[in-house]
């Protein structure tokens, strides 16, 4: 197959980090091609800047990645490289290998804070922990209570996000609900979701990417009904921003929602999983 082509293709692409700093450069975790892809503005196809040399666990390979993050102190990529159980850095001066620097972890989801800590979900131990950079082990700031329900723990968290206040948003996957853990809490309270009734604007069905805008209102990729929700600050249900109609490859159709992210102007990037495609929509963020 030609290169060009084969670059203008993803193939179940999972994680997505639009980088305003570099003129709206999407990074892409395209999980089935085992690499990252990099977009610049308007291109007509991607650049590989992280594995792309076959499923694998060597330094220059990648398995399955499902998020990526772009650490600018440091100028490099970080990458939830899931099917090696690692997250890796990759620096974005044409480097050809990546430098683990989380082993052993189920890794699922990558954010960082304003002060550059790294947050990594791990899907296995059902927590979230916080690595300052150096450290070895991390610290717990979700969940880690065991597998279940109560405020205190998670069931599968999928994608995070930490907002100005180093508050962590997670999405408690299996527990169809997305927790807000305060800096320093030892539960979460629930911005969403968690009530029952599949069909109601106050539930989701297995919830996958979240994040916040600058007015404090989340936005929640609401998987098992092929839409994104957003919860306003003190409102009692949710309102739909973008609906999926169904399960189909139409434009206007998701199958299997994954990553979210915002550039500069307010514009919301989906990733489209089963559909092999990232996606734009002009939303009003009043």
């Amino acid at each position: 197959m030609d290169e060009a082509f084969f670059l203008k293709q993803l193939d179940r692409p999972c994680g997505i980090y639009v980088d305003d700093d570099d003129h709206q450069t999407i990074y892409i975790a395209d999980c089935d091609n085992h690499r990252i892809v990099k977009w610049n503005y308007g291109a007509r196809h991607g650049q590989v800047v992280a594995g792309g040399n076959g499923n694998g666990n060597r330094s220059d390979q990648l398995s399955c990645p499902t998020d990526v993050i772009v650490d600018k102190k440091n100028d490099s990529l970080i990458i939830c490289d899931r099917g090696n159980s690692r997250v890796v850095r990759w620096s974005r001066q044409n480097s050809e290998n990546g430098e683990t620097i989380i082993s052993d972890i189920y890794c699922n989801g990558l954010t960082m804070d304003n002060n550059g800590d790294l947050y990594v979900s791990d899907w296995v131990k059902n927590e979230v922990r916080r690595w300052k950079q150096g450290e070895k082990e991390g610290t717990i700031v979700a969940g880690g209570n065991g597998l279940g329900d109560f405020h205190s723990q998670l069931n599968y968290p999928t994608n995070i996000f930490v907002d100005e206040d180093h508050s962590v948003y997670v999405s408690d996957r299996r527990n169809h609900r997305v927790m807000k853990w305060m800096k320093g809490a030892t539960e979460g309270i629930v911005i969403a979701g968690g009530k029952g009734g599949r069909y109601s604007l106050i539930q989701l069905s297995r919830p996958h990417g979240v994040i916040a805008d600058h007015l404090g209102n989340v936005y929640v990729i609401d998987d098992g009904r092929n839409q994104i929700m957003r919860c306003c600050k003190g409102a009692k249900e949710g309102s739909i921003v973008v609906d999926g109609n169904r399960q189909r490859e139409e434009s206007n159709q998701f199958d299997a929602l994954r990553g979210l992210s915002f550039d500069a102007q307010g514009n919301l990037y989906v990733v489209d999983c089963f559909n092999s495609r990232v996606q734009k929509f002009d939303i009003d963020l009043n």
